[in-house]
C-alpha cells in the first residue's frame, strides 16, 4: 500500500507524543495538550499516508479530517469535534498568555487522542498497532 513506510514513522510519532501526555497530565498540563494534539495529529497524518496523501499544514489535516473522514463517514462527527478541540487545546497551552490548560482540560485530552488513536487503528490494524488496556479512559474497543 502507498504510504506504508511513511504511515509507520508517522504512527510511532503518534504512540509516543500519546505516552508523554500521559505522563504530563498532572505535572504539566499546557505540555500534555501539546503531546495529546500531536498524537491525534501524527495518527491522522498515518492514516492519511496509508492512503498515499501527506500534508505539510497542520489546517490541511485538519480540514481533511473533517472532508475526508467525518463528512464521508468514516469517523462520527463526535471524533470530528475532538480532533478540533485539541487543536484548540493545543494552542491554549502553547500561546494561551495568561489562560492555561487545566489539568481536568488535559486529561480529557489524552482520553480524546486515544479515541482518535484507536479510530485510525481500527481502520488499518495489522500496520498500526495500538494496545490500551481495556481499563484506560477514552479507551474503547
Amino acid at each position: 500500500m502507498l504510504g506504508n513506510k511513511e504511515a509507520v514513522e508517522f504512527w510511532k510519532r503518534a504512540l509516543d507524543a500519546l505516552a508523554l501526555a500521559q505522563v504530563g497530565v498532572k505535572i504539566a498540563p499546557d505540555g500534555a495538550a501539546n503531546r495529546a494534539y500531536y498524537a491525534a495529529f501524527h495518527a491522522a497524518s498515518a492514516l492519511f499516508a496509508m492512503e498515499g496523501r501527506f500534508f505539510t499544514r497542520h489546517s490541511a489535516i485538519e480540514s481533511a479530517v473533517h472532508t475526508e473522514l467525518v463528512h464521508k463517514g468514516r469517523w462520527d462527527k463526535e471524533l470530528g469535534a475532538l480532533y478540533t478541540d485539541l487543536h484548540k487545546l493545543r494552542n491554549i497551552g502553547d500561546y494561551g498568555d495568561v489562560r492555561h490548560v487545566s489539568p481536568q482540560e488535559a486529561d480529557d485530552a489524552v482520553a480524546a487522542a486515544i479515541r482518535i488513536l484507536r479510530a485510525v487503528h481500527n481502520e488499518y490494524p495489522d500496520t498500526l498497532p495500538f494496545d490500551m488496556p481495556s481499563d484506560t479512559p477514552g479507551f474503547q474497543q
